[in-house]
C-alpha cells in the first residue's frame, strides 16, 4: 500500500541518497517519492505464495527471486519500486546491493486500492 505524496520533487540521485536514511521505504516515480505502508494479511499470503512458486519453478536456473524488501530500478534514473515479487536472471544483478536494475519479471499483488494506484502510476512512467 502506498501513502500520498509527502515530499518535494527529487532527482534520482537525491532519492537514492535520501531514502536509506529514512525509517520507512519510499518508491520513486518521476521525481516524486511515495511512502510504502504495510499491507493486509491476505495480500502478504498471496505474495508469499507467488515467491514460493517462482522459487520452486526457477530453482537451479541462476535466477534470483526477490520479495518486497528488494528495490528494483526500472532504469538508472528510476522509477525505483518495491514490487511484491521480482525475478532477475541478469548476471549484472548478482552483485547488486542497493537495487536490482535488470529484472526479468516484476509482480504486484493488486487490491482495489493498489490497482487504482498502480494503473495511475504506470500511465505516468517516463521510460
Amino acid at each position: 500500500m502506498v501513502a500520498n505524496l509527502q515530499h518535494p520533487h527529487r532527482t534520482p540521485q537525491e532519492y537514492l541518497d535520501w531514502e536509506p536514511l529514512q525509517n520507512i521505504r519510499y518508491e520513486y516515480i518521476n521525481g516524486e517519492v511515495y511512502a510504502m505502508t504495510g499491507g493486509t494479511i491476505p495480500h502478504s499470503k498471496i505474495a508469499v505464495n507467488l515467491t514460493t512458486l517462482l522459487r520452486n519453478h526457477l530453482r537451479g536456473s541462476g535466477c534470483s527471486i526477490l520479495n518486497s524488501d528488494a528495490k528494483i530500478g526500472i532504469t538508472t534514473l528510476g522509477p525505483f519500486v518495491y514490487p511484491d515479487a521480482s525475478v532477475t536472471c541478469d548476471s549484472r544483478d548478482r552483485t547488486a546491493l542497493k537495487f536490482a536494475l535488470y529484472p526479468s519479471l516484476i509482480a504486484e499483488v493488486l487490491s482495489p486500492t493498489t490497482e487504482a494506484y498502480s494503473g495511475f502510476q504506470l500511465s505516468r512512467l517516463q521510460m
